[in-house]
């Protein structure tokens, strides 16, 4: 299994300025959590409160009656958790994988579209990951929350801007550095086999939404190739320099 742990991005010369800030905030929100779990409960996306706008304050037992979800009260309007729930996490490992691939992979996104595109898609992103979850679910009561959609839809684009750039990676006991599309086609297979296989419940498998990460990794890939083919010649910018220096890196449609 390949772990990535950093991506060949040496040729960037301006800091990326919106994915400091995610990466902040999302750390920010995840503390507060820590010291507020009714905030956790009342402030996640719920499918069955956002199909029927209402905000569910009692607690619901799940399908065999062996767990207890205490839901807590939340926004007005209900819907605005499809924006909060973008910045809370389960716990420290699912913040800490989340964080490590926006780290990796959104400050090469965030270049290509710009600072305000950028933050636009990620949130398009997300908001594209809970309507996929809420479709396929639509009158689940369990929460779903954690940036992982939106990340999603960052590696999507990733996928159709930079298929060629290095990334590296943790293999058994080695570093290796491999192409991005290898690193991201491991990720997109295994959610899309693991979402297919979870259909027939809840859409989640292990507390892991898949159709969320399905449904942002598409979009973004689309709106990725959208951007691509409405540009007429590449802009002069480090990455037009870098496809004149590499063939690897032209355009490949």
């Amino acid at each position: 299994m390949l772990f990535p742990i950093s991506d060949d991005d040496r040729h960037l010369v301006k800091p990326a300025y919106v994915t400091w800030v995610l990466l902040i905030a999302n750390v920010l929100v995840f503390c507060y959590q820590s010291q507020n779990p009714a905030f956790t409960w009342g402030y996640s996306a719920v499918p069955a409160e956002i199909t029927s706008g209402r905000d569910i304050v009692e607690p619901t037992v799940l399908p065999g009656g062996d767990e207890e979800i205490p839901h807590m009260p939340g926004p007005w309007p209900i819907h605005l958790t499809l924006l909060t729930s973008m910045f809370m996490h389960a716990g420290i490992m699912h913040l800490g994988g989340n964080m490590l691939f926006l780290w990796i992979f959104g400050d090469n996104v965030e270049h290509r579209f710009g600072h305000g595109t950028f933050l636009l898609f990620y949130l398009a992103s997300g908001f594209a990951a809970s309507f996929a979850q809420i479709a396929i679910s639509p009158a689940s009561s369990i929460p779903t929350l954690g940036a992982s959609g939106a990340i999603a839809g960052i590696l999507g684009a990733y996928l159709v801007l930079f298929p060629h750039n290095r990334v590296h990676a943790i293999f058994i006991i080695r570093v290796v550095s491999v192409p991005a599309f290898l690193v991201i086609a491991i990720w997109a297979v295994t959610q899309f086999v693991s979402g297919f296989g979870s259909l027939g419940t809840t859409g989640e498998t292990g507390g892991v939404a898949y159709a969320a990460h399905i449904g942002g990794f598409v979009a973004g890939a689309l709106v990725a190739l959208f951007f691509r083919r409405r540009l007429d010649t590449e802009p002069d910018s480090f990455l037009a320099r870098t496809y004149q220096r590499d063939p690897h890196d032209r355009r490949w449609w």
